[in-house]
């Protein structure tokens, strides 16, 4: 009941601490008991989180880009199945090996899948026997945990490690997705009527930046995604980063002042992508008679002028920065600011969009196998957010984490903040 609790006030912190994240990998001797309680906590977010969502709604997929509920509480199972049970928990018994094309994502060593654009057309298995599918991994997961020799678990724990991480990447997704769904819905559906969003720092200034060379990368300590390494220098210029995420009241500004009508503010694709689509306000946002209103978890709601704004492209992001005569800061100007404890609304809001590009860092190499496409292989034409949004899971927000779309989404929580040159 807290965790919904929690989820619905826009706050998914306070009740997660005691049980995730799990121990680090490395602390001996293994907490098994601590283990299992992680992977418990997370199975049940999941669940928790498609509970208000009725088999019709965990059915359907509203474009390419979004999964139904139903294909994300499989998939996450799938991933744990594929990835840890076949190989480590002896004697193991394949649930259905259908499933095996229907779940899969795009691990194509894995074997083929069922084409992304059609997951929506799964209708079997149904909901009720993805739960049981689910119980079924649950319940031999936990008895790999408590039977598995000490020294075989040392296999075992960073792939299930990777495994709770990616399910609380699709927990986000779930909710991302839902929200585009019913938003696509005359009927303005409601995922939870008490839902808000949780307030801003409301914070202002500016954070200093020097110039130097930065440590920028995952540090060692606990848990991290390949792309967070390995952990490098990085030459930082003097300039100032934002302590204030953009708010709903400033874009409207830049709309009233004719920003998405004015090309010479938009990079040529993003121009185009704006134009085809039909853009002249963030995401989900609707006239409401001389105001806005925009599509929420809560509903249908006014827009909150004070709030961040947020469900905007890159491209939207960077016409808005040009707009105000600044710059969109570089992810790693964004993590000495964070780092620094500069930026109050680092986390928990809205992703930030930043300039640059999601390459590799220096010296970086994928994981082995099927597992070396989880982030590897994307690194062309998208560009990295940094932070974490409302919707995110606690303890999945780090300081060196990499997130990353291509230019034109805009149905996960993202916005921006701003920065300038010395």
């Amino acid at each position: 009941m807290a965790a919904t609790a929690a989820l619905r006030s826009g706050d998914t912190r306070a009740h997660t601490a005691a049980a995730f994240p799990p121990p680090p990998v490395t602390a001996r001797p293994i907490d098994r008991a601590a283990w299992i309680a992680a992977f418990r906590f997370v199975r049940g977010e999941t669940e928790r989180r498609a509970a208000p969502l009725s088999a019709e709604d965990q059915q359907v997929q509203s474009m390419a880009d979004a999964s139904p509920t139903k294909w994300h509480r499989a998939h996450v199972s799938w991933f744990f199945e594929q990835f840890l049970l076949r190989e480590h928990l002896p004697g193991y018994a394949i649930y259905d090996e259908r499933l095996h094309y229907l779940f899969n994502s795009y691990y194509v060593a894995a074997g083929p899948r069922q084409p992304r654009i059609q997951r929506g057309m799964i209708t079997r298995p149904t909901m009720d026997e993805v739960t049981a599918y689910r119980a079924h991994i649950d319940r031999a997961v936990e008895s790999l945990l408590g039977q598995a020799a000490e020294g075989a678990l040392e296999a075992v724990l960073p792939i299930l490690e990777i495994g709770l991480y990616h399910e609380q990447q699709h927990q986000e997704l779930l909710l991302t997705d839902i929200l585009h769904a019913f938003a696509q819905n005359p009927l303005g559906p409601v995922y939870d009527a008490a839902w808000r969003f949780p307030a801003a720092a409301g914070q202002g200034g500016q954070a200093q930046l020097a110039r130097g060379i930065a440590w920028i990368g995952h540090a060692g300590d606990g848990f991290s995604f390949d792309n967070e390494s390995p952990r490098h220098e990085a030459l930082i210029l003097p300039g100032r980063i934002d302590k204030a995420l953009v708010t709903n009241r400033e874009w409207l500004g830049f709309m009233e002042a004719g920003g998405y009508a004015k090309p010479e503010l938009w990079l040529s694709d993003g121009w185009y992508a704006g134009q085809a689509e039909g853009w002249e306000a963030p995401g989900y946002w609707r006239r409401d008679g001389d105001g806005w209103a925009t599509m929420t978890l809560g509903g249908i709601r006014p827009v909150e002028l004070d709030a961040p704004v947020t469900h905007i492209s890159y491209y939207e992001a960077d016409a808005y920065a040009r707009w105000a005569g600044r710059t969109l800061p570089t992810e790693f100007e964004w993590e000495v600011a964070a780092r620094d404890g500069a930026l109050p609304d680092a986390f928990g809001l809205v992703w930030q969009w930043t300039r640059s590009a999601y390459v590799a860092y220096p010296g970086y190499r994928p994981l082995p196998g099927a597992l070396g496409e989880y982030n590897g292989k994307f690194m062309v034409s998208q560009f990295v957010l940094r932070g974490s949004s409302v919707a995110t899971p606690e303890g999945h927000a780090r300081l060196p984490y990499r997130n990353f779309f291509y230019p034109h989404q805009r149905w996960q929580f993202t916005g921006l903040r701003l920065a300038d040159a010395a």
